[in-house]
């Protein structure tokens, strides 16, 4: 089969289209004929040799897939070749084929295409298991999103909207943040030239956001804390403001507030299949009633990978970038 290979760590112009040799699934493992990918930050890293695959993943790029079963290995039940899937992986969806444990796959959503379908499983699983599972985002409560209009942004406003939370966004253009409104965002700030702790603070009367979803890490922890209301909750998923800042321990006891730190793809099998299996069950409806859309800029051939990197790269796009195959 072919795939997106890094044969050396740098630019977008680091991806090539080569031969790899056939993935063969193991017990408990299926193997799917990939349709479409989509690029994540993630990729990006890995690109530029920052991001190293968890031990046993493909060292391909690609955090999520859709497509059609090709085979079950050993000891699989519920799923059949020829089954239209979506899948969750450690990496390798920028392939022909992928091996998948079968506890991190799902059905495509009934209505949507592979290329909208290859855009959910990354954000769907990461915003779920932060924001739900984690955060415990209830009704009533409000939500502040880093990075409104990026992929993880466009599902967390939909979510939180779908449960009867309000929503407050930051993005670095009226143009983005027009989106984040579309989609249901009721705060809209505009961080490069607004301060999202006041804007914030006067849009609850002073109160401040119940969670945060950061994907910025360390520059925005003091922001954040701030920005937290009584018994807030910070759910930290990026560090592309730094990995180390300093922590006013005496404003979170205060607020009874709590911090979390975490990734998905490091996690062990058990708990991916735990969180897919709760996507499937709350998220899924959602999509196929349409309350809920996979959000893609664009959509481009593998082939053309490297673009794909430019454009995540430049934070030029709202939503997702996907690559079909």
């Amino acid at each position: 089969m072919r795939a997106i290979t890094i044969p050396e760590p740098g630019g977008p112009d680091a991806l090539v289209w080569a031969e790899v040799p056939d993935p063969q699934p193991s017990e408990g493992e299926v193997l799917v004929e990939v349709a479409a990918t989509a690029v994540n930050r993630a990729d990006l890293l890995q690109r530029q040799g920052f991001y190293d695959p968890p031990p046993g993943a493909p060292p391909y790029p690609g955090l999520e897939c859709a497509g059609r079963v090709k085979a079950l290995g050993p000891g699989v039940s519920g799923w059949s070749v020829g089954d239209e899937v979506c899948a969750l992986l450690a990496g390798g969806g920028c392939a022909e084929q992928v091996v998948v444990p079968a506890g991190q796959l799902m059905p495509v959503p009934k209505g949507l295409d592979m290329a909208a379908a290859a855009a959910l499983p990354e954000v769907a699983c990461t915003v779920w298991s932060n924001v739900f599972m984690i955060a415990h985002l209830r009704p009533g409560e409000t939500l502040l999103v880093h990075g409104g209009s990026s992929g993880i942004g466009t599902m967390a406003i939909q979510l939180a909207k779908a449960v009867g939370a309000r929503v407050a966004v930051t993005a670095g253009s009226a143009d983005k943040l027009a989106r984040c409104a579309e989609l249901g965002a009721d705060i809209l700030v505009n961080y490069r030239d607004q301060d999202f702790v006041q804007e914030l603070r006067r849009a609850t009367d002073g109160k401040g956001a119940d969670v945060i979803l950061d994907i910025m890490g360390a520059k925005y922890l003091g922001p954040n804390v701030k920005a937290l209301a009584t018994n807030g909750r910070l759910a930290i998923i990026g560090l592309q403001g730094g990995a180390k800042g300093e922590l006013h321990l005496g404003a979170l006891l205060t607020k009874r507030a709590a911090v979390t730190a975490t990734s998905l793809r490091g996690r062990p099998l058990a708990e991916k299949a735990s969180i897919v299996a709760a996507v499937r069950e709350h998220v899924w409806p959602l999509i196929e009633n349409g309350r809920v859309k996979p959000i893609v800029d664009r959509t481009l051939p593998i082939t053309e990978a490297a673009e794909a990197h430019r454009v995540v790269d430049a934070s030029s796009h709202v939503g997702k970038v996907v690559l079909t195959v």
